[in-house]
């Protein structure tokens, strides 16, 4: 099988070159890309059996039709998300989704937990005073965690893990799934509103459906208590930006930290700081002194990229043997 990947950094060819000598899968031939799969680059997979992409690429049905025609069969996701890939042209086009479901949870917890904490004690205000020769301190009073309680929306094992750093900071947790997690004993599951209502610190990390866009808005910000510390690693789309910029003015929130925002596309892991943006989403966030934005790197770990390349080369082993390994992605 011949994988064309999409979208690779350095640090995607060394995990995966690695993985590949690791285990020597020597029916398997890698090629990598720096272009991003969108319907206009999808013809470069011409005379490959597979694709391999990240969450920041388009995978509308578009450029599944393309890959089709390319003679691509499988599509693997080097991630757990996948709300940019359409199942249902891939289904008709009897394209095999593949996706990552867990990696390191425990990485985008640890990021989103360093998120709340620099945002609460304006960390990275600091560090750029005290290069100045500024030991001041005002603008930098931050509030303690221990004794307050922690929100966290969705308990798979990412939300999991927040929820056991945030027990071990010495915080209530409060939890809101559909599917409770037996595993977390020390936490209350209650309804949406009530966390909403009753947490000091509130940590998304549930996936982007319909359900779950734009969960965050003006009503649901409303229900919050003031001085709310707001956190999400998981989905840019969880959050209505402008209700949020709004309620940032307004004074409602001590605290914001963002790894992921509305609008990243193809702007995330690229270097534009000599480029005019064509959108001011993330100059107008960064112009608020209590909100600290980070690009999409909660993952970004050592032990998850070595995670990411084992299974998605054992996803593609699987597919090679017709077997089912249960990463498989089906539309509803």
């Amino acid at each position: 099988m011949k994988i064309l990947f999409f979208g690779t950094k350095s640090y995607d060819r060394q995990f995966f070159d690695d993985t590949w000598r690791e285990k020597q899968y020597e029916q398997i031939e890698l090629d990598y890309v720096e272009t991003l799969l969108t319907p206009d680059t999808a013809r470069l997979a011409r005379g490959y059996e597979a694709v391999c992409a990240f969450v920041n690429m388009d995978l509308s049905a578009p450029a599944i039709e393309i890959l089709a025609d390319c003679g691509v069969r499988l599509i693997l996701m080097r991630s757990a998300g996948f709300n940019n890939v359409d199942l249902a042209k891939a289904k008709e086009k009897n394209i095999t989704v593949m996706r990552v479901p867990g990696y390191s949870p425990e990485a985008v917890a640890e990021h989103a937990m360093a998120l709340a904490l620099t945002a609460n004690r304006h960390t990275h205000k600091a560090y750029v005073r005290v290069r100045e020769n500024d030991f001041s301190l005002s603008g930098l009073m931050g509030v303690t965690l221990h004794g307050k309680t922690a929100g966290i929306v969705g308990t798979g094992k990412i939300g999991a893990a927040m929820a056991r750093i945030c027990h071990g900071f010495g915080m209530n947790v409060l939890a809101y799934d559909v599917f409770q997690n037996p595993s977390l004993d020390f936490a209350e599951y209650t309804d949406m509103d009530t966390l909403l209502a009753r947490s000091d610190l509130i940590s998304l990390h549930c996936p982007l459906t319909e359900e779950t866009y734009h969960l965050i808005h003006t009503e649901t910000i409303a229900k919050m208590k003031d001085g709310v510390i707001l956190v999400n690693t998981s989905r840019g789309g969880l959050i209505c930006t402008e209700d949020l910029i709004r309620g940032i003015r307004d004074g409602k929130f001590f605290a914001v930290g963002l790894d992921v925002y509305e609008e990243e596309d193809g702007s995330v892991y690229e270097d534009l700081s000599d480029a005019i943006l064509k959108h001011s989403t993330v100059a107008r966030l960064l112009n608020f002194p209590n909100v600290v934005v980070t690009s999409h790197q909660g993952f970004f770990a050592r032990e998850a990229l070595l995670a990411i390349s084992r299974t998605t080369m054992e996803n593609a082993l699987c597919f090679m043997q017709g077997k089912k390994n249960g990463n498989e992605v089906e539309s509803k």
